[in-house]
């Protein structure tokens, strides 16, 4: 069952607000309780209880982009090719991809028709053969077992820290967020059982 609909089920007077974005805000300031986050940005003054695996991005293209534009054979030669961009929320330029050779990480700046800040978006433009876009290989997985994406850089896609919950560290916490943070830690533990 969902986490959502079981905590829901369990607190049933409890309403969360869930705000979906990829902005990395200061969750105090925000006026936030916790956040979900990747392992790569979380600040220092949070507490962090890790709630997956780690993950790791992959380029993908559609087949058809591919037969046109051919294969690229390392992370460099992005820069030859069309690549859908992300933004990150507040930023003002695209996200440089992060790829990894004998353990160390490098970037490739990349560039191509399209920018969005939504990943989502992105995705779909790589199916429609726009691009390479560079996503999560989760997110992606469905879309290459049917074979509308392929995955490229395998080698060079090494995993990162994944998701967090975080959340600030209070004298005393309020039972709302105690329940929120050990239903979700309990998931997690679920799911990679």
């Amino acid at each position: 069952k969902p986490m959502l609909r079981s905590f829901h089920e369990a607190y049933p007077d409890i309403v969360l607000d869930i705000t979906l974005d990829d902005e990395v805000v200061d969750i105090v300031a925000g006026g936030f309780d916790a956040a979900i986050r990747v392992g790569e940005v979380i600040e220092r003054d949070l507490i962090a209880v890790k709630l997956g695996s780690d993950l790791r991005q992959v380029a993908v293209a559609s087949p058809g982009y591919l037969a046109e534009h051919g294969v690229p054979a390392t992370p460099r030669d992005l820069t030859s090719h069309s690549c859908i961009g992300w933004r990150w929320q507040g930023r003002d330029r695209p996200y440089a991809w992060e790829f990894s050779e004998g353990g160390k990480w490098f970037e490739v700046s990349v560039n191509g028709p399209v920018v969005s800040n939504n990943r989502e978006f992105g995705i779909q433009a790589a199916i429609d053969g726009l691009g390479i876009a560079f996503a999560i290989e989760e997110v992606v997985a469905p879309h290459i077992a049917e074979e509308r994406l392929v995955p490229l850089l395998k080698p060079w896609s090494a995993p990162f820290p994944g998701f967090y919950l975080c959340y600030p560290a209070q004298r005393q916490m309020a039972p709302t967020l105690r329940a929120f943070i050990d239903a979700a830690v309990e998931d997690a533990k679920g799911r990679r059982a």
